[in-house]
């Protein structure tokens, strides 16, 4: 629909949405295409099961093209997927927290990495989609390593050379000493040592209420955090809009903007396309240098 109404060509086939309607309960409805019979199904706006049966059916579409052999023409080389609600998601019976999960899962990926590019900042997250309270249960060394492992590996394949990567404590002032907890002397620590002695330039744990600073200052390429705000927030208040997803350690790239479905400024002319034409950009220029990057080898 949007690519009709600006005008531009394009090459991929419409999902027919047959067996996702459901009732529209909303006086202001977006419209999506069913390529089954030309209809329009109208969808209310905000999260609903429609939206989420919809966006969730496309995004296998895309996972199962991704997937395809290389030699077949249909094979995609890159995915830029769109924010997602996770709640319409749920209310069309789907419990992924995200499209990271869907993807690893699909494509039978033990562990990936969230790595976010911006013109100020890089950061690679250690633990993702779980509840705050939920991440000292998880985070381990092998969760650690993986950021940092993987993190270096995207600073390569963007072009850095020789990637100098600082990793942020979990607790206030990295511990203390272990005053303030002992994740950093039991977990982190141990994982920055394991990637040390494999060749990874990495330094830390750093408190990481001064480690950005730091990274933006030009000391650090990439910043490996602990958590999802803990990495995002300086991120996302750094690259104004500009910030991409990538999804490292898949068997095809993929791309995402760093904002949500923000169905607040949906339809008012408010929303900025910054993020999502970067995240296009990157996934077109990875694809550019390494058609098919395989999976992080680990060291």
């Amino acid at each position: 629909m949007a690519a009709d109404h600006l005008g531009t060509t394009h090459n991929w086939y419409r999902a027919g949405l047959k067996d996702c309607r459901d009732k529209q309960i909303d006086d202001t409805p977006i419209v999506l295409d069913d390529s089954d019979n030309g209809d329009f199904i109208e969808v209310q706006r905000g999260a609903c099961k429609l939206q989420g049966a919809a966006s969730k059916r496309w995004v296998e579409l895309a996972i199962a093209d991704a997937m395809r052999d290389k030699e077949d023409p249909r094979r995609l080389d890159a995915i830029v997927t769109g924010p997602i609600s996770k709640a319409a998601w749920s209310l069309a019976g789907f419990n992924w927290p995200g499209h990271t999960e869907l993807l690893a899962h699909r494509s039978k990926t033990k562990q990936v990495t969230m790595v976010f590019q911006s013109p100020n900042l890089r950061v690679s997250l250690a633990t993702v989609h779980v509840p705050l309270m939920t991440v000292r249960d998880i985070l381990t060394i092998g969760r650690v390593f993986d950021a940092i492992d993987r993190g270096e590996e995207a600073c390569r394949k963007l072009g850095i050379t020789r990637p100098r990567l600082a990793v942020c404590g979990l607790n206030p002032h990295a511990g203390e000493g272990g005053v303030l907890g002992w994740e950093e002397e039991k977990v982190i620590s141990p994982a920055i040592e394991m990637a040390s002695a494999g060749g990874v330039d990495v330094h830390g744990p750093y408190p990481a209420d001064t480690l950005f600073r730091r990274a933006v200052g030009g000391e650090f390429d990439l910043v490996v955090a602990m958590y999802h705000d803990q990495g995002l927030v300086p991120l996302k208040l750094l690259g104004q809009g500009n910030a991409v997803n990538w999804t490292v350690g898949l068997p095809f790239i993929r791309t995402s903007p760093d904002h949500g479905t923000a169905f607040d400024i949906a339809g008012t002319g408010q929303a900025d396309p910054s993020s999502m034409r970067a995240a296009i950009e990157m996934a077109a220029s990875l694809a550019s240098t390494t058609l098919t990057p395989e999976p992080s080898s680990g060291r």
